[in-house]
């Protein structure tokens, strides 16, 4: 299960939104075939390890172990429980339950009623934390937030007043730039506030990286950011949640919530009902704080500038930073993880 672990994990970020999943099949204990769901809308990785079984291979002899419950239905594929079954598998051992209710144990079932033998919860840990995003998705009905912003070495993320000269406000250096896009090419969008929009009028794409650009979400109650500001732009659908209109134009989608309420539930709703699996808050400092102040968050990626200091400007949100950090060429990379959310099943 480890190893089928390992193989899923090769298909980040091109599978989303489906799960990672990865398969291996056993005959007499050695792995003899394996497979990995490679890319959305193609082979799931029960099909890839089936079709690299060895010709004159008994599949009756043999065990397949697979990190998420086959599925059951007609999605872009079809059923890899019918196939597992027709393949003459008797035995499956499985890391984790589906949570996708298209799913959610009838593929077990339907193994279990064709006689095969079907283990199931093998190293689910391990498999839960692989697909966080997922999970989280299903069983929160909202998007994995991860909160992400820059800060100084004495613990501000801008000058204020905003310097005209942008330049002046940067705190990251280049690295640290190319590994905001790589996650940005990795999640499915990237969500700023009013006041970041016209600030610091940023494109909010992976231009510095091979990758797909993520939806760019904005909230701006009024729409009071200018449409000239290049969130606006064509090289990314930008999605503006408002209280003035709902409409649907080109690449652009405005969706009307109610400001007077809980404007990040709602914010959350509409985001899963659109699919949206993940979501980067790249702030500014009072949509970070609305976040963390409901407890809306899944992780927050911190990156520290050692050598900058502001001495004045707007705070960075107060978080306690591990001992630990990933280098960024000269620039320190914390990752944290909210202990306060637990994932349910």
């Amino acid at each position: 299960m480890q190893t089928a672990l390992e193989l899923a994990i090769k298909g980040w970020p091109n599978v989303a939104p489906n799960p990672l999943v990865g398969a291996v099949i056993v005959k007499d204990g050695k792995i003899i075939a394996s497979g990995y769901h490679e890319k959305f809308g193609e082979a799931h990785a029960e099909v890839n390890a089936i079709k690299d079984i060895p010709a004159g291979t008994n599949p009756k002899e043999c065990a397949l172990y697979v990190t998420l419950e086959p599925c059951s239905h007609f999605g872009k594929t079809p059923p890899c429980a019918d196939l597992i079954i027709n393949t003459g598998f008797k035995k499956v051992v499985i890391c984790n339950h589906d949570p996708n209710p298209l799913v959610a144990g009838q593929g077990i079932e339907k193994l279990r009623k064709a006689g095969i033998e079907v283990l199931t919860g093998v190293l689910e840990e391990k498999g839960k934390e692989q697909n966080r995003r997922f999970f989280t998705y299903h069983e929160k009905h909202r998007p994995f937030f991860i909160l992400k912003w820059a800060q100084t070495a004495d613990n501000f993320i801008s000058r204020k007043p905003v310097p005209s000269n942008r330049e002046e406000n940067l705190i990251s250096e280049k690295d640290s730039h190319i590994y905001s896009h790589s996650l940005r090419a990795a999640e499915t969008a990237i969500m700023v506030g009013k006041n970041t929009a016209i600030q610091d009028d940023p494109l909010l794409t992976t231009r510095l990286v091979n990758g797909k650009n993520p939806l760019r979400v904005l909230i701006d109650q009024n729409l009071g950011a200018s449409s000239s500001l290049r969130i606006y732009n064509p090289e990314a659908d930008t999605l503006i949640f408002n209280a003035v209109k709902e409409e649907k134009k080109e690449h652009l989608t405005f969706s009307k919530i109610d400001f007077s309420g809980d404007v990040l539930k709602q914010v959350a709703s509409k985001l899963y009902h659109m699919k949206v699996q993940s979501v980067i808050v790249e702030g500014g400092f009072v949509l970070l704080e609305s976040f963390i102040r409901e407890d809306m968050w899944d992780e927050a990626h911190v990156i520290v500038n050692p050598s900058k200091k502001f001495i004045s400007g707007v705070k960075a949100p107060a978080f306690e930073l591990p001992g630990e950090f990933l280098k960024l060429g000269a620039d320190h990379l914390y990752v944290i993880r909210n202990k306060s959310i637990d994932l349910q099943g």
